[in-house]
């Protein structure tokens, strides 16, 4: 199969060791930055579905470096499972298979990169948490990928995306893009900019942390939102984390603190009205809860004892990261209407002033899952 994008998938996937005839390859998912398919094979044995990707070199302008790192993390992933005796270890991590020349990864002739894993059955993953059950079912998927890799062995996994979460950074383009005021719009955004430069004080925590050793670099995700998680169809049970893409080192606090931003918020990150957004408590509760249950073990004090932040940090980075944009003419993120990133940015800063406003009652809960 030709797709629109030029690209012959079924061809593609003939460049792998699947076990049996080729019958189709066809698009897959939603994703909107690389290209997957969902490949049949008549096997001969095993498995007879697969996902075949060609990674958006334009996005991602290390592929190598990030295969790299996917092959290291899956295969220590899979091991430690196999150790434990995980009886759906199959299932439990992303396992790539190899070419016919034993690679982790496909080089086609135009220079793109391709890799092909085993498609995981009876499981999917949701775009929206609708229940405190679905948002501890994925924090207790996340945690079991942060304890599966608290060992990895071979060295530090590359940065294929230099300061990804890295806030005095983020906060640094944001002050250059107000000094700039390109597009003239610093006037109309006010509050949003002195709430930001009111909270310049915190936006250098974790990493000042991290310098000192008080929290421990460690393999992290770099994007929990929920739809990163395979759900089982049937239990509703976390099965598999996916989008391995960001993998690469980081703080736990960034990838629990994305969770509570996305699956712990009570409206869109681009509701135009702020005061719809607040951080719901009971959805918070059950991503400590998950969490701690499956990653608690290696987590250190320091780690535990910031969870609630985390989730402002990243909501405040965000948010900040929507305002820069919007100062400079909305350069980075799509926009579908005028003001949007600045709505997006006003709503970030709601869930911000409200993660604040509940910080002792987010402590107490954390408190309360540790001494379970």
């Amino acid at each position: 199969m030709t797709t629109a994008a030029g690209h012959d998938a079924l061809a593609i996937a003939g460049e792998f060791a699947l076990a049996g005839e080729i019958v189709s390859a066809s698009p897959y998912g939603s994703g909107h930055i690389n290209d997957t398919y969902k490949v049949d094979v008549k096997p001969t044995s095993g498995p007879s579905r697969f996902v075949l990707q060609r990674i958006n070199h334009n996005v991602f302008r290390r592929p190598d470096e990030l295969m790299e790192n996917v092959e290291r993390v899956c295969a220590h992933a899979y091991s430690k499972l196999k150790e434990a005796g995980e009886p759906n270890a199959d299932r439990r991590t992303l396992r790539l298979i190899p070419t016919l020349e034993g690679r982790a990864w496909h080089i086609d002739a135009a220079g793109n990169r391709w890799r092909c894993y085993h498609f995981i059955e009876g499981a999917t993953g949701h775009d929206v948490v609708r229940s405190p059950e679905q948002a501890y079912a994925a924090a207790k998927s996340f945690g079991a990928f942060q304890s599966l890799l608290a060992d990895l062995p071979g060295g530090r996994l590359h940065e294929t995306i230099p300061d990804f979460h890295h806030t005095p950074s983020r906060f640094a383009r944001f002050q250059q893009a107000l000094a700039k005021d390109s597009q003239g719009r610093a006037a109309a955004s006010v509050p949003e900019i002195a709430f930001a430069l009111a909270r310049a004080h915190e936006v250098s925590i974790v990493v000042d942390a991290l310098r000192d050793g008080t929290l421990p670099e460690r393999v992290t995700h770099n994007d929990t939102k929920l739809n990163n998680v395979l759900l089982d169809d049937i239990t509703q049970e976390g099965v598999c984390v996916i989008d391995l893409d960001t993998v690469m080192p980081g703080l736990s606090l960034y990838d629990f603190g994305d969770m509570v931003r996305t699956a712990a918020s009570s409206t869109a990150e681009d509701n135009p009205d702020p005061t719809q957004m607040h951080v719901v408590l009971p959805y918070f509760r059950a991503l400590v809860d998950g969490y701690l249950e499956s990653a608690g073990a290696v987590l250190n004090a320091t780690e535990r004892a910031h969870l609630g932040f985390a989730g402002k940090l990243l909501a405040f980075e965000t948010g900040l990261r929507f305002l820069t944009d919007h100062l400079q003419g909305d350069v980075y993120f799509r926009i579908h209407r005028p003001g949007h990133n600045l709505d997006r940015a006003r709503t970030q800063f709601a869930l911000v002033k409200s993660i604040e406003e509940n910080a002792e009652a987010m402590r107490r809960i954390v408190d309360e899952a540790e001494g379970k």
